[in-house]
């Protein structure tokens, strides 16, 4: 049986809102959120264009669902501290 790695993800909206969610594939994802009106999050869909932020990978689905319910409950000050650690580890 082949393990896929999961990953939780944030992207920096156009209006400069934080988007968290969690995919198998992020460069997929990112297109989808920037182009697809039905695969594309209801949220980013009028919030374009969107870029990657922050990512860190997951064994298993439900790690990547319970780290992502980790960081959207974060306030918005401790989510761009995340973010701003993240840009200068790259």
């Amino acid at each position: 049986m082949k393990e896929s790695h999961w990953y939780v993800y944030m992207l920096r909206c156009s209006d400069n809102s934080l988007y968290t969610g969690i995919t198998t594939k992020i460069e997929r994802r990112i297109l989808e959120h920037n182009t697809s009106d039905k695969l594309g999050a209801k949220y980013t869909r009028v919030r374009r264009p969107v870029t990657l932020v922050y990512s860190e990978e997951s064994p298993n689905r439900q790690t990547a669902s319970q780290r992502e319910y980790q960081l959207k409950r974060l306030s918005k000050k401790s989510k761009e501290t995340l973010v701003l650690n993240y840009i200068s580890e790259l």
